[in-house]
């Protein structure tokens, strides 16, 4: 069909199977990450001439500083850092209904990258180039009463939320996240996260400082505006 290559996301689902609390079958999962990109390697592109097909692996964010067998690590990182492109690096979703709070905490993400990279300036000069650090494009509505329920926004929704209640941003300095409050049916009371300029130059000042890229989650989610600081 034309493409540049694949986006394969696994890693998550062989921790989910198990199979990552083997050691030979991590192993094994290793290798098979490294021979679809040494078999993308070796077919050429039939849009851009010259260039190869490209392998980008999805991984997301070790659960500790001490690390646990399913986690994607430094080690995983060398190990695969010649057969893949590019390493699309999921730094959100760090709330959820059941523990209502930011995003993406910019001190969390800076945790997460030194775990990578920290240990080794080698590491971090090589490799650090093919970390694309996430960053979400959506944001989440919790509610704070007893019934944890709640979940992700888009802009539309946003838009929705800010006519409707007209609430008082609030800037979370530790988390480097925009919030606001409101009381929805009920006397329900809720709490909004959700991207802005601020909280979207932060971090694309850290994956700057890194040498990273970065993958958005997604595109068509966010606000027009935030395209003006690509």
């Amino acid at each position: 069909m034309g493409y540049d290559g694949v986006v394969l996301e696994s890693w998550s689902r062989w921790a989910a199977y198990g199979i990552l609390h083997d050691p030979i079958m991590r192993s094994l999962a290793l290798q098979f990450v490294k021979q679809l990109g040494d078999a993308l390697h070796s077919i050429m592109s039939e849009k851009v001439s010259g260039q190869k097909l490209q392998l980008v692996y999805v991984i997301g964010p070790p659960s500790s500083e001490k690390l646990q067998p399913h986690d994607f690590g430094p080690k995983d990182l060398e190990t695969l850092s010649k057969d893949v492109d590019g390493f699309s690096l999921m730094t959100y979703d760090f709330s959820n209904p059941h523990k209502p709070g930011p995003n993406a905490p910019l001190e969390w993400i800076q945790i997460i990258l030194r775990i990578l990279l920290g240990a080794s300036a080698n590491r971090a000069q090589n490799i650090a180039p093919k970390i694309f650090l996430g960053i979400n494009f959506y944001g989440n509505d919790f509610s704070l009463s007893k019934d944890s329920s709640g979940g992700a926004i888009i802009g539309r929704d946003y838009l929705a939320l800010l006519e409707k209640h007209r609430p008082a941003l609030e800037w979370d300095k530790n988390s480097g996240e925009h919030l606001f409050f409101y009381t929805a049916d009920k006397d329900i009371k809720h709490v909004v996260f959700y991207p802005s300029l601020k909280s979207i130059s932060l971090r694309l000042e850290e994956a700057r400082s890194w040498g990273c890229g970065i993958s958005i989650w997604e595109i068509g989610q966010g606000l027009d505006y935030f395209f003006d600081l690509l």
